[in-house]
This record gives C-alpha cells, sequence and structure tokens, in this order.
C-alpha cells in the first residue's frame, strides 16, 4: 500500500465500512482501523487492530495518512466518558501525521431547535448530558484548526438507516418488525417532519469533504433523503413489503419512568425532543457547493428493506 495518498478510517462501524469501500472504489489506498475486524470488510481495504485509547499505537495506525476519517462511536450509555478520550487520540495522530481530519458528527449539539431547520451556523445550545458532550467535542475540533494544530473538516448527519443499521430510531424495531408484521416502536410524534440519514450518503458526503479541498476548515451537513414524516416513511415501507405498519408509541412519561431503572432508556429519554418538534437538517450548503447529492427515499428504503429481509430475523 502506498502512503501517498492514503486514507485512514477509525471505526468500521456501518458508516465506517461503507466509507472505506466508497474510497477504494474510488481508486485511494484505504486503512480501517478498529478493535475487531468487521465480517464484510472491503477485501480492497487494509485493516489493522488497534485501541485508540492507546495514543502511541493510534498514531502508528495512521502514519503516513493523507486524510483521517473519525467514524469512531462509544457505547450509548457511557457516551459523555468514554467517547472524548477517543477523539482527543485522533485529534493527536492526525497532528502528528500532518493529516487532514474528518470527522463525522451527529446533531445533538445543536439541541432543541423549536422547529427550525438546523443549519451550520445554529448555536452549539444542547441542554442534555450527551448533546453537551458532543457540543464540547466539536469546540475541541475547532479549537485545533484554529490555533493551527490540524486541518479538519465536520461532517454532521441525522438519524441513520439503512443495511446493517440495526441500533437506531429507524433501525430494527421498524424495519425487521414490520416486516414479521408487528407493531412498530417510535418514541415521539410521527406526525412531524424527521430528517434521516442513508449509510451510503452519509459515507459519499465524508468522502467529499476529504477529497475536496473547499472543504477544509469548515461544517457542513450531509445529504440524504428528502426529509418527510416518519408516518410517511413507515407508509412507504408499508407500499414496499404489501401491508399495514402500526404503530407503538412510548409515551415520553413512560420513557422516563423505566429511565430511572434502565440507563438506555435513560439515554434514550433525554433525547425524545427531537422527536417532538419537526427536525429538518438543511443541507443547502453542501450541495451548493458540491453539487446535488442524496439518494431518494424510495430506494433508500427498498435497500433498506432488502437487506433486513436478508439479514435479520426478528426477536
Amino acid at each position: 500500500m502506498s502512503d501517498g495518498d492514503l486514507h485512514v478510517v477509525f471505526g468500521t462501524g456501518q458508516v465506517g465500512r461503507a466509507l472505506a469501500a466508497e474510497l477504494a472504489g474510488s481508486g485511494h489506498a484505504v486503512r480501517a482501523v478498529s478493535q475487531r475486524r468487521p465480517r464484510d470488510l472491503d477485501e480492497r481495504v487494509d485493516w489493522r487492530a488497534v485501541d485508540v485509547t492507546d495514543l502511541e499505537a493510534t498514531a502508528g495506525a495512521a502514519k503516513g495518512a493523507a486524510v483521517i476519517y473519525q467514524c469512531l462511536n462509544a457505547p450509548y450509555t457511557k457516551w459523555p466518558k468514554l467517547f472524548p478520550p477517543l477523539q482527543h487520540s485522533i485529534i493527536s495522530a492526525a497532528a502528528i501525521a500532518g493529516a487532514l481530519l474528518v470527522s463525522l458528527e451527529n446533531v445533538y449539539g445543536y439541541g432543541p431547535t423549536r422547529g427550525a431547520p438546523m443549519r451550520e451556523d445554529h448555536p452549539l445550545a444542547a441542554t442534555t448530558v450527551k448533546g453537551r458532550t458532543r457540543a464540547e467535542m466539536t469546540r475541541e475540533l475547532l479549537t485545533a484548526s484554529e490555533t493551527g494544530r490540524i486541518r479538519i473538516a465536520i461532517g454532521r448527519a441525522s438519524d441513520f438507516f439503512g443495511a446493517g443499521v440495526t441500533e437506531s430510531t429507524l433501525g430494527e424495531r421498524v424495519f425487521a418488525k414490520a416486516l414479521a408484521g408487528k407493531p412498530v416502536d417510535f418514541l415521539g410524534d410521527p406526525t412531524l417532519p424527521h430528517t434521516y440519514s442513508y449509510v451510503p450518503d452519509i459515507a459519499a458526503g465524508l468522502a467529499t469533504l476529504g477529497t475536496d479541498e473547499r472543504a477544509i476548515g469548515q461544517v457542513w451537513h450531509l445529504p440524504g433523503p428528502e426529509t418527510v414524516t416518519t408516518r410517511q416513511v413507515l407508509d412507504l415501507i408499508a407500499d414496499q413489503i404489501g401491508q399495514p405498519v402500526t404503530v407503538r408509541s412510548m409515551p415520553d412519561l413512560l420513557v422516563r419512568a423505566l429511565g430511572v431503572v434502565s440507563p438506555m432508556m435513560k439515554g434514550l429519554a433525554e433525547m425524545t425532543y427531537q422527536f417532538e418538534e419537526p427536525f429538518t437538517l438543511d443541507t443547502t450548503r453542501y450541495e451548493s457547493t458540491f453539487g446535488a447529492a442524496g439518494t431518494r427515499l424510495t430506494d433508500a428504503v427498498a435497500d433498506t428493506l432488502t437487506w433486513y429481509r436478508d439479514s435479520v430475523a426478528v426477536r
């Protein structure tokens, strides 16, 4: 593998694997880094086993990189404690390598928007524990850029869905249950507009940020399928599987009550505001700069259903 055009992807979850394949398909030398080798990693991608909390090993995995992509995550119930140290390590590795750091973020850092579309200049005014963690991690990246320590580009996406995405609002509790003819679980109001980001689109957007100099030093909302209401997404699923999709809603008070005894439910409870107001990611800036992008919702849902039919047994 030549280091002249080496792109190093930290994290081999759904987005990391899709990004590595996207980059390799465009002719770049690609290295993927994680603690465990994923079963379906693209054969063109070099893989290394690294614990990212080990600063020396992380820097070694990034040696020679032109671009580093941060697609790591941490267990949801331990996000505030475990996620920031992973980013510290990646920033150090990028500084040592002299590489551009492209970081994938969600939109927790914005906090409630009262239904206003989220744009890149929206203030980081999070009110939740995970949201404040996300905002502080963003500030760390921006400070590292402003002080000249590293070059960055930040790509933000909303709730993920797609092949391989199971632990998501639009994951197994929706697609697998719908295919099985069971009511789908949903928190909040499904009649409100909500942006869902499709994993292949996220990967394509991050690849653009890592290969176009216009992206450097800025935050970008990554394009994806058109924003509609969650109910419209469910109706589209129903049309494609040929049977109705009913919703089993969990009231906010019940979610918060369950959070007293369940760390996972507690973590979900603080984020329910995202489904109690319109939640729209404005991607105009990206598309006006790099061109129209994103998969049609009909096609994205069809591809996701195909994966679930082939891969997931409903519990």
